[in-house]
Order: C-alpha cells, then sequence, then structure tokens
C-alpha cells in the first residue's frame, strides 16, 4: 500500500545552498560564474525544495501539481494549497515530493478523526473534509476523461456520496500480531512489516470492531500463541469478521498457520458466550508463504455454514471466502445506476461479462428476459448460481470460461445480446473482449469501473467502433480513500 505518512512536526532541516521555487521560479543553485543559473525540470534532484500549487487529487490519494509542466505528486497536499515540498524520487516524467510547510492551506482540510491515519494507510483522504473528496473525485474523472478521450464535453452527474460516511465497512481482515504481551489486529505500515493496530477503526462497522476487540482478549485468556512473521511459529495469524447488514448476525473466522487452533472448543464456547451475534465459527488453514489472505481449507467449528445476507430482493448466501460487497448502502445505489444504464424492458437478453459471484446480472434479472453471466474462476460461479437458487431467480444462468471466446460463438449461433455489462478489475477491459462486444453490436453497453483511468481508455475503445457515451455516474463507494467507482451508459449510434 502507498506510504501516505507526512511528518509536519519535523526536525530542522539542514542549510541548502539551494533556495525555494516557485511553480514558475526554478531552484537557484550556486555555481562558479558570476550569477545563478535557473535549473529546468529536469535538473531537479532528490532533496531540491520546490514551492507547488496543488490542481487537484491523484487516484492514489496524493496532491497532484506541476513544476514546468512536470507533474509533481506531493501526499497529503490538498487542491488549490500552495506548498513548500522537498524532492523525494526524481523519474523522467514525474517528480515525488514531501510536504515541508503549507504556505496556503484548504478550507477543506481538517484534523483526521484516526488516532492511527498516518501510519495506517488503509486510508487516504482523511485529512479532506467529506465534501472536499466528493468535488476531489469528481475531478479525478473529469482528469481521466480529458487524458484518454477526445470527448469534447463529458456528461458527468453529481457522484453519488453517503449521508453518513463512517461505519460503513461490513468486513474486517486483520493481520494478527504481538506487540510486547499485547496482541495486536490491523495492517502492515507502508513498506515494511510494522503491524499498525487499528482497534476500532472508524470506517469498520461497529459490531465488527467489537467482535475483533472480544476475540482478541478471549485469545489472551485462553493463552492461543499468535503466528510470529519472522520466526514463522504461532497458531493465528489472522481475524475475519463480516457481519450481515439484514440480519445483524456475524461470520468470524480465525486464520491459523497450522492444522489446529488451540483450545478450539474453549474458544467456541467462550465467543458464544460473550458475542451472541456470531452466527458462524470457521477455522480457514493457510500454512503457505502466499500474500493471500485464505488458504484452501475451511472448516465450520460451529454455526451456520453461511452467513445470509440481502442487496434489495436478491439474495445471498455468503460461505467464509465468498466475495461480497463492502459497503452495502453504497451498493445498491451503484447497481441501481446500472439498472438505469441497461434500460430494460423485460424482452432483452443481457449477457453480464466479468460476473464474478452474480450480483449485478442477479440484480438486473426481474427486470429482463433472459441473464448470462460469464466468469473464468470455477468458484465464483458456483457461488453466483447458488445466488440465482436462493434468490428464486431462474432466468439468470452462469457459465465458467472467457467472454471474448464465449460471446462470439453464441452470437455464431443467432444468440445476439440486447444489453452488454461489464465489471472487470482495476486494470479494465481486456482488448479481445472490446473487439468482441463491439462486433456483437448490443443496442446498450453498461461499464461498471473502479478505475477511472482504464475506464476512459476502454471508453474510446468503444467511441471508435460506433457507440457514444450517453452519461458517467460516479459512485463514492469507499469514503476516505482515493477510490472512485463510475457507471458508464454507451448507446450504438445507429440505435
Amino acid at each position: 500500500m502507498k506510504d501516505n505518512k507526512t511528518n509536519y512536526s519535523r526536525k530542522p532541516e539542514p542549510k541548502r545552498t539551494g533556495t525555494y521555487s516557485s511553480q514558475t521560479q526554478s531552484p537557484t543553485r550556486q555555481h562558479a560564474g558570476p550569477s545563478p543559473r535557473t535549473a529546468s525540470a529536469e535538473e531537479v534532484r532528490t532533496g531540491d525544495r520546490l514551492v507547488v500549487t496543488i490542481k487537484r487529487i491523484g487516484i492514489n490519494g496524493e496532491g497532484v501539481g506541476y513544476y514546468k509542466r512536470k507533474a509533481v505528486f506531493i501526499d497529503r497536499a490538498l487542491p488549490n494549497e500552495v506548498v513548500k515540498a522537498k524532492v523525494t524520487q526524481v523519474e523522467p516524467g514525474f517528480l515525488k515530493a514531501e510536504i515541508v510547510e503549507i504556505e496556503k492551506r484548504s478550507p477543506d482540510r481538517q484534523q483526521p478523526p484516526c488516532a492511527v491515519y498516518e501510519a495506517c494507510g488503509g486510508c487516504q483522504l482523511q485529512h479532506m473534509t467529506y465534501k472536499g473528496q466528493l468535488q476531489a473525485k469528481e475531478e479525478l474523472v473529469r482528469e481521466a476523461f480529458r487524458r484518454y478521450t477526445r470527448l469534447a464535453e463529458l456528461p458527468l452527474r453529481p457522484i453519488l456520496g453517503m449521508e453518513d460516511p463512517w461505519g460503513y465497512r461490513n468486513k474486517a481482515q486483520l493481520q494478527a500480531g504481538r506487540d510486547a504481551e499485547t496482541i495486536v489486529t490491523g495492517l502492515y505500515a507502508a513498506g515494511s512489516h510494522r503491524l499498525v493496530d487499528i482497534s476500532g477503526c472508524p470506517i469498520h462497522h461497529p459490531v465488527v470492531n467489537q467482535v475483533v476487540e472480544q476475540v482478541k482478549a478471549i485469545m489472551e485468556e485462553l493463552h492461543i500463541s499468535i503466528y510470529n512473521e519472522r520466526a514463522r511459529k504461532g497458531a493465528v495469524r489472522t481475524i475475519v469478521a463480516r457481519v450481515g447488514q439484514a440480519s445483524g448476525q456475524v461470520q468470524l473466522t480465525l486464520i491459523t498457520a497450522e492444522e489446529r487452533i488451540p483450545h478450539a472448543d474453549r474458544l467456541v464456547a467462550r465467543v458464544r458466550e460473550k458475542l451472541p451475534m456470531v452466527a458462524t465459527i470457521a477455522h480457514n488453514i493457510h500454512k503457505g508463504k502466499s500474500p493471500l489472505v485464505f488458504g484452501e481449507t475451511t472448516h465450520v467449528l460451529w454455526g451456520n455454514e453461511r452467513l445470509e445476507e440481502t442487496l434489495g430482493d436478491v439474495r445471498f448466501s455468503l460461505s467464509p471466502r465468498a466475495f461480497f460487497q463492502l459497503n452495502p448502502a453504497q451498493t445498491i445505489k451503484l447497481y441501481n445506476a446500472a439498472q438505469e444504464a441497461a434500460a430494460l424492458s423485460g424482452t432483452e437478453l443481457v449477457v453480464d461479462a466479468y460476473c464474478g459471484t452474480g450480483t449485478i446480472g442477479l440484480w438486473l434479472a426481474p427486470q429482463a428476459r433472459e441473464v448470462r453471466g460469464i466468469e473464468v474462476i470455477p468458484e465464483a460461479v458456483r457461488d453466483a448460481r447458488d445466488n440465482a437458487r436462493t434468490s428464486g431467480i431462474t432466468n439468470a444462468k452462469f457459465y465458467e470460461g472467457r467472454a471474448e471466446r464465449l460471446l462470439p460463438q453464441w452470437v455464431k449461433q443467432g444468440i445476439r445480446p440486447d444489453v452488454v455489462v461489464v465489471d472487470p478489475p482495476r486494470t479494465g477491459c481486456e482488448r479481445p473482449l472490446l473487439d468482441a462486444i463491439a462486433k456483437a453490436r448490443p443496442a446498450r453497453f453498461v461499464y461498471v469501473s473502479c478505475n477511472p483511468s482504464t475506464l476512459a481508455k476502454d471508453c474510446q475503445v468503444l467511441l471508435d467502433s460506433g457507440y457514444r457515451l450517453e452519461w458517467v455516474q460516479p459512485v463514492d463507494m469507499f469514503p476516505h480513500t482515493a477510490h472512485v467507482e463510475c457507471v458508464l451508459k454507451i448507446c450504438r449510434v445507429d440505435t
């Protein structure tokens, strides 16, 4: 995770021969000649000082300004601020710098509510008011389309934010460790193996925080060993707690580096006694060095095999490893925007490429004649089929495979989609899929994206293939982070 730490109470800097320079004034350096020479952007070196006006927020939450037309990325700087900064990295296309002093302060700057915000790195924008965050994310989308498309004007709708942007995250996935004699759970600080305790994290659902803290206390009481990453010894390495929005029940999973959890029976008894909202206690085994959180084997020690959850009228039955959206309230807004973009009348065939566990396809199914979901991950396809059965949805089918292969096969068979929906990873759609969609000629194309840059690049491909952009709807799925989701409605020009 990107290092977002900035120390505003710095030790005095050593005396330098250069002086601060502004955006239009380069750092001056002492030379043997009669007068100093002005350095170009290419001559800037690590340690040089710049005065930079911040124009916008970047995709990692950093402030972005320019020095002689060269981009400068400065962590924790906000739009419209003027900052004195020290260069920390010099690359051919950009500079990185850290704040030394804020000369002009943004009215959107605030004290971060979280005590470990500087060290954690899980959020990037808590030092900015929520109103300012929403404005910055809209501008982030605009900038991506300015950079990667040839659109004269972007039909951008106002971003859909939250009334209360705290306590929204329904799942915590926290590494366990020890600080002296105390169990800590949290995230590793950026670029290190130092665990930052995030007990009481303000973006986690309060029930999730309660469960994690009580489980830590129970493990201390029972002397259950905690995994030591350096020594590669110990049992519990990760605590995962997920709360159901509809039921309020909690699915608790302990991930261990050993086959067994020490004192498992007593642990189960104490959790049931202290945490009546816990409906599932599961054990996942992850012995290897893989950076993945979960291992392949999961046992339910007590309680329900799955956590029942709903989004609108769609029901889901979630195993401990199953994916589910982390912010259900905003997910409904996102999926409603996708539903609006699909503009279904009940007669359409919808193809949901990158369908995952089927959430978007199942959301659209009641308004469609048929939904066909495509996904390369077998486990996700099985979950999608299970979710369809759980919800009683009979007009949605899910296929294992690659969309760029299956879609042309269906078209050859005379099965042509009216609407195509994609929700790809951050890298965007693969070009063969975009080409296959263009050849299939659906009347409408709905693009759900978590990366405005790849979204804009893919959008231009479709614009060059006979489509027009109707609108872009940003949705703030993860307040206080730099992430922004978007829904695009794209239609064929000849329809």
